[in-house]
C-alpha cells in the first residue's frame, strides 16, 4: 500500500475536489444503509410481537459521549424511540398501514443510498481517466527528454509495451479499484462503529477473527504483484519481437526465415501464456477464498453470539443480535471487495514498477541551473574528448578545431566513431572526459534548446513523420512561412516531386515517409534542414541513399546551403568532400590525419589508401558494365 499512496500523492492532487465529493458521498451512503437496516428490530419486535413495545420516549440529551457507556446509551435511546413511534403507528393506523409506511421508508432510504453510491462512482470517473492520461503524458514527455543512450539499452518494443500494456494494466487494476479502496474502508468503519455500539463484546471477538482471515488473503496478494511483473516483462518481450519483425520483414522474406521467426515468436508467446495462466489462477483464487473465510467468520460469530444470548451474558436481546448479524453480513461484502481491490492493486503495481523504470530513469543530459547565452562567432573546439558507450572506448583523446564558416569532413572506415563524434556536439550524448566548446564556452553550460537550435541535421536514414509534406519541412518551427517552405523545397530539389503529388504540400507521406522513394525522403529531409537555416549544419552521409541523378541535384543544393555556413560532413564517397576546408581521417576512435584533400593525398597515409580503394572500386565497376 505504500507504493499506492506514493502514486496517489503524485497524481491525485489535481482531482482533489472530486475525491472529497466521492468520500462524502460514500459516507452518506453508509449512513443511509444503516438507517435502512434500522427497520429490522422494530419489525421483529412490534409486528411479530417478539417482545413488548417501547412505552415511552427517552430524551436525547444529557449523554456523556466521552464516557465508556455514552454511545451505547445513545444507541439504546434511538432504538427505543424508533420502536416507540412504530408502536404508535401500529395503534393509530393498524399493522398493514404501518407496513406500508415502513416499506415507503425502506424505498426512500434505499433510493437515497443508491443515489449517494452513484455519486461516489460518478466522482471517481474523472479521477480514474485523468490519472491514466497524466501517466501516459508523463511517460511520453520522459521519453522525449531521455538521452539517446537510454534507448540503446532498452528495446523499442518493450518501451511500447510499457506505455500501452503496462499503463493499461495500471488503469484496469489500480484505477478501477480506487473506488473500492475509497468506498469500502468508509463502509467498514461505519459498520464496525455501529457494531461496537450494539455489542462491544461481539465486536471484540470479530477483531480477533478478521486479522486471521486478512493474513491468509494477504499472502495471496503479495504473490500477485510478483506474478504480474513477470507477465508484463514477458509481454514486453512479445511486443519487442513484433516490432523487430515489422522493421525487418524485408530481410526475413529475403532469407526465407518465416518458419524460424514464427517458431521464435511461438516460443516467446508460450512463455507469456504460462506466466498469464499462473497469474490468472492465483487471481481467481481470491474470490472463493474470501467468500469461504467470510462465511466461516459469520458462522463462528453466530455460534459465539448465540452462546452469549442463551447464557444471558451478551447484554442484547435476540432481535438486536439479528440486527447485529445483518450489519456484520453487510460488512463482509465491503471486506471482500476491499480484498479484491487490494489483489488488483498488487497486480497493477507490478506494471507500475515497469512504468517507473522509465519515469524514474536518470537523465544525465540536462540543462544547467544558470545557462549561458549561446554565441557562435569564432569556433567549435573538441579538446581531449573521449567517449564510450559501455566498456570499450569509441573515441579517445580527440582534438579538433572547426572555425566558423568552415566545411569539415569526417572520413574513415565504418565503426571508427564518426557518427558518435557528431552526436556529441548537440549533446545527444555527453563526453566521458574532455570538453566540447563553442567560443571557449563548454556546451554543457548552454540550455539544450538553445544549443540544438543552432544546428540542423540531415541523417543517413531520413527520419520523417506521418504528416503532411508541409509539416515535415517546417518540423519544429513555430508559425511556419509557406513561401519559405516552398523555397526550401526548391533548394533541395524536392518541389519537382511535391508538385506532382495529389494534394501537393498538404499530401500525407505515410508512416516514416513510406509513400515516398528513398531519394525523395532524403530530399525532404534536406529541405527541412534548409528551412531551419541553422548556423551549424551536420550532414551524416546525407547523399548515401540517393541515386546518381538525385545525388548530383542534392549535392549542388547542399553546396549552396553550405556556403558561408559551418558544416560538419560525414562522407562515405570521398569524391563529395574533395573541396572541404578540412578533412579528418578517423581510425579506431582517433583522428589520425587531418588537412585538405591535396595535402592528405601527398602524405600517402590512411586517406590515400581510402581514396585509392574507392577509385579502384569505381573503375572496376565502370569496366564491368556491359557495353
Amino acid at each position: 500500500m505504500k507504493d499506492l499512496l506514493h502514486l496517489l500523492r503524485l497524481y491525485v492532487p489535481p482531482y482533489r475536489g472530486y475525491l472529497v465529493l466521492s468520500i462524502l458521498a460514500n459516507i452518506l451512503s453508509a449512513l443511509l444503509n444503516l438507517l435502512a437496516f434500522s427497520l429490522v428490530m422494530p419489525i421483529l419486535r412490534i409486528l411479530f410481537q417478539i417482545e413488548e413495545r417501547a412505552k415511552e420516549l427517552i430524551p436525547l440529551s444529557g449523554f456523556d459521549l466521552w464516557s465508556k457507556s455514552g454511545w451505547s446509551d445513545l444507541g439504546h435511546a434511538l432504538n427505543n424511540n424508533f420502536a416507540y413511534y412504530v408502536g404508535q403507528a401500529v395503534d393509530q393506523y393498524g399493522v398493514s398501514h404501518t407496513l406500508v409506511l415502513l416499506s415507503l421508508y425502506l424505498v426512500l432510504m434505499t433510493g437515497l443510498k443508491v443515489g449517494a453510491t452513484y455519486l461516489g462512482f460518478y466522482c471517481m470517473i474523472p479521477i480514474r481517466t485523468g490519472i491514466v492520461r497524466d501517466i501516459r503524458i508523463a511517460i511520453y514527455n520522459k521519453i522525449l527528454s531521455l538521452p539517446l543512450g537510454f534507448f540503446s539499452e532498452e528495446r523499442k518494443g518493450d518501451v511500447l509495451a510499457r506505455i500501452s500494456g503496462d499503463v493499461g494494466e495500471v488503469e484496469n487494476s489500480i484505477m478501477s479499484s480506487l473506488d473500492l479502496i475509497l468506498k469500502n474502508p468508509i463502509l467498514i468503519t461505519v459498520y464496525l462503529g455501529m457494531m461496537i455500539l450494539v455489542s462491544w463484546k461481539l465486536t471484540l471477538f470479530v477483531f480477533i477473527l478478521l486479522p486471521v482471515a486478512g493474513f491468509i488473503m494477504g499472502r495471496v496478494g503479495k504473490a500477485l504483484k510478483r506474478d504480474s511483473l513477470e507477465v508484463q516483462t514477458q509481454w514486453g518481450q512479445v511486443m519487442s519481437m513484433i516490432e523487430e519483425t515489422l522493421g525487418g520483414l524485408r530481410v526475413i522474406k529475403a532469407f526465407a526465415s518465416e518458419g524460424y521467426m514464427g517458431q521464435r515468436f511461438a516460443e516467446a508467446h508460450n512463455k507469456f501464456r504460462r506466466a498469464v495462466m499462473g497469474l490468472f489462477r492465483r487471481q481467481q483464487l481470491a474470490h472463493p477464498m474470501s467468500e469461504f473465510l467470510g462465511t466461516a467468520t459469520i458462522a463462528v460469530v453466530l455460534w459465539y453470539g448465540g452462546v452469549l444470548i442463551l447464557d444471558g451474558r451478551s447484554g442484547i436481546d435476540a432481535s438486536t443480535f439479528i440486527y447485529y448479524l445483518v450489519i456484520f453480513y453487510s460488512l463482509i461484502n465491503p471486506l471482500k471487495d476491499l480484498s479484491k481491490g487490494i489483489y488488483a492493486i498488487r497486480k497493477g503495481m507490478g506494471s507500475m514498477d515497469r512504468v517507473d523504470m522509465i519515469l524514474k530513469a536518470n537523465n544525465p543530459i540536462a540543462d544547467p541551473s544558470d545557462p549561458k547565452p549561446v554565441k557562435f562567432e569564432q569556433q567549435i573546439e573538441l579538446r581531449n574528448v573521449s567517449f564510450r558507450y559501455a566498456q570499450e572506448w569509441v573515441l579517445q583523446d580527440v582534438n579538433l578545431t572547426i572555425k566558423k564558416g568552415q566545411t569539415v569532413a569526417l572520413v574513415g572506415q565504418s565503426g571508427g566513431g564518426k557518427s558518435t563524434l557528431v552526436d556529441l556536439i548537440p549533446r545527444f550524448y555527453d563526453v566521458e572526459s574532455g570538453q566540447i566548446l563553442i567560443d571557449d564556452v563548454d556546451i554543457r553550460d548552454f540550455a539544450l534548446a538553445d544549443l540544438r537550435g543552432m544546428m540542423g541535421n540531415v541523417n543517413q536514414d531520413p527520419i520523417l513523420f506521418n504528416d503532411t509534406v508541409f509539416n515535415n519541412i517546417a518540423f519544429g518551427m513555430d508559425n511556419a512561412d509557406e513561401a519559405a517552405v516552398h523555397r526550401a523545397a526548391d533548394i533541395a530539389h524536392a518541389s519537382e516531386f511535391i508538385d506532382q503529388m495529389p494534394e501537393g504540400y498538404q499530401s500525407n507521406i505515410g508512416d516514416r515517409g513510406t509513400k515516398l522513394s528513398g531519394g525523395q525522403r532524403q530530399r525532404l529531409s534536406i529541405a527541412r534542414a534548409v528551412y531551419k537555416n541553422p548556423p551549424i549544419l551536420i550532414l551524416d552521409e546525407a547523399t548515401s541513399a540517393l541515386d546518381t541523378t538525385s545525388e548530383r541535384l542534392v549535392q549542388s543544393a547542399l553546396e549552396r546551403l553550405m556556403h558561408d555556413r559551418t558544416t560538419i560532413v560525414i562522407a562515405h564517397r570521398l569524391s563529395t568532400i574533395v573541396h572541404a576546408d578540412l578533412i579528418c581521417v578517423i581510425h579506431e576512435g582517433r583522428i589520425v590525419e587531418q588537412g585538405r584533400h591535396e595535402e592528405l593525398l601527398a602524405r600517402g597515409g590512411y586517406y590515400t589508401q581510402l581514396y585509392n580503394l574507392q577509385l579502384n572500386t569505381s573503375v572496376s565497376h565502370t569496366e564491368g558494365r556491359p557495353r
